[in-house]
């Protein structure tokens, strides 16, 4: 937004007589009051917006108010600011592609007499495409939702639909949902969805801020619709005109569901697909089905940096920026932005991918070829999106065909192919091809652009209708040229009656006032003036020269303008009717373009395995239930990526049975972050097809990632770090199975110490005995670490608490200097001290500060994991810190109260409550604890 914004501050002037500003205001008054809606009105050479959009738009992107200006006087005066059409573009592509709290609008008109011309929201652009998207490729693709929550006893129920406005699909689905919406939230992920309809009263009521909350976390716009809008009476028949094919299945997937159709049927009406026939018989509907992908919400999206965002330092900080390395124009970032959101769960699919990859990745002769032709490919989709919505014209039509005769190029690179993938390569793409460019499909539709349209023009900028293709249209230019035949001739002959030079001082114009006439400079004009005078009719005299004309002139001129009307009419004609023809050709483009568009995704994986540095190794990938998750000398692919950054890899051994729950423990800055995220990343890239940046790996697929990272506090929804670790914690105890994949850093720093150490041992606990789920637990609680030791003789033993293993991140300390060298290696084993105040060291505290936090640390230091273990329990070891023991039932009781402070939590239904009492009762459950505490003595848990 910063870019050329010298050019684009520059403020057009605001012209409005009293008169025009007066009616306007009468106009302004009428408007309904819609918070989210940002107004422009086209005043032809500028733009305005006035009232409180007046004021966003200068705080926001002029950055100060003095760019407002006032229309009106007194107290009918109203704030006005105006923008130029550079800066209406970029307010434009922020407020529907960045940001997710307005609407736009555009009026036209003049005086009091406007109307709304075009509206567009975050999840339907399609009135704006070509203002968004003039310049730029079409990353994603907006998906808008509906959905109706039904709450019983046992839970809610959610009618959910989508429509995906850019691929033209409809898909509904039913499932019952816990008090968090999981279920939506991961398929709002998936979907990458940016608006979200919900019924008008939904949003009052106490169960439905919690849907709220999942809905602001992934970035989704609400729109509140009427509960009258949300219904399914006549849904079938209006199936029916949109979607193709037979009524019967549509009927069927309909009847089956007893809330969604309801929500569909809302969709609709919103996004007024039955308002334009270019939709009739071009959508397709689907049941979206919930276990298709990997689960990912919106906490883990953000933990693994998957997605792009605006505060990212370069494009490799996302693992869409860094794999993004597609070529064909805008279709590839596209599929690339849905895989990424969408992991496979299918072996098979996910072992197609990586086997197409492979060869791509062994063959380079063959990947450089097949990127060089697509890079010609232009973005399908949205020119046959354009087509069937008749917005097209003939430049349309000339891409695809362009796109169109890249193909058989494409299918011969491929067919030089012979390596051992090339059965999977014939049946993937060249089986298709085959069919797709036969004499019925691509083929008839090059045939037909070739007759149709004059291809040598194309040179010259011109997009015309070849003469040649109809009998009337070549009537007509065989006319136009014999009239420019007779002007030119006319010319020649007017330069010899007046004896001056052809072209060189007898000029030939044509313009829009005057049509066709003669030109003399003012020089000539004396040497003729009599002859002017007498035989010709002079029309203007100017600096530039004499224009005049004859009645011969204006007969031809005349002709000949009346000829080129009728020949831009039937040119009009012509086209609208190829455009149409072109129209039929629907299905055989949304095939080309899923395929090209996968090939692209895929080569843009092999070429980033095999141009980095290190390269990345194809994952051995096992069903869920069996294998392990072992990768060796593995990588962060975006922190590597870095041009400082010089990576040290390291090895993950998640074992069932052994190391399934690995507790990480060091100093900060050491890399425990980045290594317990660079796990999920590397199983996430695995499974959505593509090879990780490891030497050797081996997954076994993963249902969903949960990830807990980071501990930032949302006040401004009134919730404390404290209680968004809890509900991000809730949601993964809930939500998570064995197998998932559980990423947590940090637990239980957004309480005191003893409180917070307790929780993150009962929740360790429940995750290794219950849901047996391969975990990473990054974490300063080296107290933890003694749920690795299996000899002790306590009563955590008796549980059988296997499978769990400790590593910690390495660092040096210079025994003279005392300087504090990070190794960044991941090792096995618990980490022997805290590292906190060498930090404090690098960030160059005050050494006294220093000097009286070691003091203090040395007297409240009181650990030792072998002193846990011990069979006796009061024996103090040799070297270690620790000043006090506890006994086994010490340890128990902890255990035992932070096991009922957790089911306590757990059991409080937060979903009924508003803020203030779900803060009250955690605070309760808070003070017991710690009376409880304090009258049971010091046990060990806390």
């Amino acid at each position: 937004m910063d870019e050329n914004f010298d050019e684009q501050n520059k403020l057009p002037e605001l012209k409005l007589d009293a008169k025009q500003a007066q009616g306007f205001l009468s106009f302004f008054k009428t408007l309904p009051n819609d918070p989210r809606a940002v107004r422009f009105f086209d005043r032809r050479d500028y733009y305005t917006a006035h009232g409180e959009n007046a004021t966003f738009i200068a705080k926001t992107y002029y950055r100060t108010t003095t760019a407002l200006r006032q229309l009106g006087s007194g107290s009918n005066g109203l704030s006005s600011v105006s923008v130029n059409k550079n800066m209406f573009e970029t307010i434009t592509r922020d407020l529907l592609l960045e940001r997710t709290d307005h609407t736009l609008e555009l009026y036209e008109g003049s005086g009091s007499n406007w109307r709304l011309m075009k509206s567009a929201s975050p999840g339907n652009l399609s009135s704006f495409e070509d203002v968004l998207f003039a310049n730029n490729e079409m990353q994603d693709t907006p998906v808008v939702v509906a959905l109706l929550p039904n709450f019983r006893e046992n839970g809610c129920t959610v009618g959910f639909s989508y429509v995906d406005l850019t691929k033209r699909i409809l898909g509904l689905v039913e499932f019952l949902d816990d008090s968090h919406f999981t279920n939506v939230e991961s398929a709002l992920v998936a979907l990458g969805c940016k608006e979200c309809l919900l019924p008008l009263e939904s949003g009052k009521s106490s169960e439905c801020r919690t849907l709220s909350d999942a809905l602001t976390r992934c970035g989704v716009m609400v729109t509140e619709r009427k509960k009258t809008e949300f219904k399914a009476r006549d849904l079938v028949q209006d199936l029916g005109r949109l979607v193709k094919g037979s009524i019967e299945p549509v009927r069927d997937l309909v009847s089956g569901f007893e809330f969604a159709p309801a929500a569909l049927g809302a969709l609709l009406s919103y996004a007024e697909l039955l308002a334009d026939e270019g939709n009739y018989g071009n959508y397709s509907i689907c049941r979206y089905n919930l276990g298709s992908f990997m689960r990912l919400d919106s906490a883990a999206m953000r933990a693994l940096n998957v997605l792009e965002s605006k505060t990212d330092a370069n494009k490799n900080f996302s693992l869409f920026g860094l794999m993004n390395r597609t070529c064909t124009a805008g279709m590839g970032k596209r599929l690339l932005h849905m895989w990424l959101k969408q992991p496979l769960l299918d072996i098979s699919e996910i072992n197609s991918r990586l086997d197409l990859v492979q060869a791509f990745v062994e063959d380079t002769e063959l990947r450089q070829d097949l990127r060089q032709h697509l890079r010609r490919i232009s973005d399908i989709e949205r020119l046959m999106r354009n087509i069937q919505r008749t917005r097209a014209g003939l430049q349309h039509i000339v891409k695809l065909y362009q796109s169109s005769i890249r193909v058989p190029h494409i299918k011969s690179a491929l067919e030089k192919y012979d390596g051992q993938f090339s059965s999977l390569i014939k049946e993937r793409y060249l089986d298709p091809f085959e069919l797709l460019t036969d004499d019925d499909h691509l083929n008839k539709f090059i045939a037909l652009v070739e007759t149709s349209v004059d291809l040598d023009q194309l040179e010259n900028g011109e997009y015309m209708i070849s003469p040649s293709y109809d009998d009337a249209l070549a009537t007509l230019k065989s006319e136009q040229e014999s009239l420019e035949r007779q002007i030119h001739n006319l010319h020649k002959q007017t330069a010899f009656d007046l004896d001056l030079p052809v072209d060189k001082a007898l000029k030939l114009d044509k313009g829009t006032q005057f049509g066709h006439v003669f030109r003399i400079t003012k020089k000539e004009e004396p040497k003729v003036r009599k002859k002017l005078s007498a035989q010709f009719i002079v029309l203007e005299t100017r600096k530039d020269g004499v224009k005049f004309t004859n009645t011969k002139l204006k007969k031809l001129g005349d002709q000949y303008q009346k000829v080129l009307e009728e020949y831009k009419n039937c040119q009009k004609e012509l086209v609208n009717r190829v455009v149409q023809t072109t129209a039929t050709f629907s299905e055989v483009f949304e095939h080309l373009a899923g395929f090209l568009s996968e090939l692209d995704v895929l080569l843009s994986f092999a070429d980033l395995a095999s141009s980095c540095p290190t390269p990345y190794t194809r994952p051995r990938i096992t069903p869920p239930d069996v294998g392990d998750i072992v990768l060796e000398g593995s990588r962060h692919p975006c922190v590597e990526a870095q041009d400082w950054v010089n990576f040290i890899p390291n090895d993950c051994r998640l074992v069932r049975g052994k190391s399934w729950f690995l507790i990480i423990t060091g100093p900060n800055m050491g890399g425990k972050s980045t290594f317990i995220r660079q796990v999920g990343v590397n199983i996430l890239m695995a499974q959505v097809g593509c090879f990780v940046p490891c030497e050797k790996a081996s997954i076994s697929v993963r249902d969903c990632i949960f990830a807990r990272v980071g501990a930032g506090d949302c006040q401004l929804r009134g919730v404390s770090t404290f209680m968004q670790e809890m509900l991000e914690t809730a949601s993964i105890l809930k939500g998570a199975t064995e197998n998932s994949l559980v990423i947590i850093d940090e637990l239980g720093r957004g309480t005191s110490t003893y409180d917070g150490f307790g929780l993150a041992w009962a929740i360790c606990e429940h995750i290794v005995e219950v849901i047996k789920a391969p975990t990473l637990f990054a974490t300063h609680f080296h107290e933890l670490t003694a749920l690795a030791h299996e000899n002790g003789n306590y009563e955590l033993q008796k549980k059988q608490i296997v499978g769990v293993a400790n590593y910690h991140v390495s660092a040096h300390i210079d025994s003279s200097s005392r300087k504090l060298t990070m190794l960044y290696k991941v090792e096995p084993g618990a980490c022997d001290q805290s590292f906190g105040i060498h930090v404090a060291e690098f960030a160059n505290f005050p050494e006294s500060v220093v000097a009286l936090a070691r003091e203090k640390a040395a007297e409240l230091e009181d650990f030792s994991p072998t002193s846990i273990i011990s069979t006796d329990a009061g024996q103090e070891q040799e070297g270690s810190k620790r000043k006090r023991g506890y006994d086994a039932d010490d340890i128990s009781r902890g255990a035992a109260k932070a096991h009922k402070f957790l089911k306590e939590f757990a059991e409080l239904p937060l979903e009924t409550m508003d803020l203030k009492q779900a803060l009250q009762q955690v605070t309760k459950l808070k003070d017991d604890l710690q009376k409880d505490v304090g009258c049971g003595g010091h046990e060990a848990i806390f």
